[in-house]
């Protein structure tokens, strides 16, 4: 269940921002990211509607640029199987769904503008005064769902 909740407040947090159609490959990219970001960093296993709130400091530094996400993503993952092992028994559900939004995200690439900064002049970290919005390059879900994510919460 705590899947399905993390995924069902990442689509309440992209909807209200309304950044992008929903039925777009983008938006599932974007609700899947944060979906993962909401149910990896719940270490307490207690995802609760009051909690929201609170937790979106924790979740837009997790989604901010230049954070190592993906590593970040994959620490917990190792995590959590690992405890899952200790524990015993059946796999967790949950824990399943993650790792098929993880897989989805990780090996679909999507045909979007660059925003790596990587290609621009300029100083490292140095972010372009403008994008080329013309520029286009296929990129991992993951890395498009990210900026989506971190500024649907900016605008929740």
């Amino acid at each position: 269940m705590a899947w399905l909740y993390a995924e069902y407040i990442a689509d309440e947090l992209l909807r209200t921002g309304r950044l992008i159609p929903v039925s777009t490959l983008e938006f599932r990219a974007g609700r899947d990211t944060l979906a993962l970001t909401i149910y990896l960093s719940d270490a307490a296993g207690e995802l609760s509607g009051i909690r929201v709130v609170s937790q979106l400091d924790e979740w837009l530094s997790l989604t901010a640029y230049n954070h190592p996400w993906r590593d970040w993503v994959h620490t917990r993952f190792l995590e959590l199987g690992e405890e899952a092992r200790e524990r015993g028994g059946p796999a967790d559900p949950d824990l399943e769904l993650a790792r098929a939004a993880w897989h989805w995200l990780d090996r679909t690439e999507l045909y979007a503008t660059n925003l790596d900064p990587e290609g621009f002049p300029g100083d490292p970290g140095e972010v372009p005064a403008a994008v080329d919005e013309s520029a286009r390059v296929w990129t991992p879900a993951w890395q498009l769902g990210l900026p989506l994510g971190h500024l649907a919460m900016h605008l929740f």
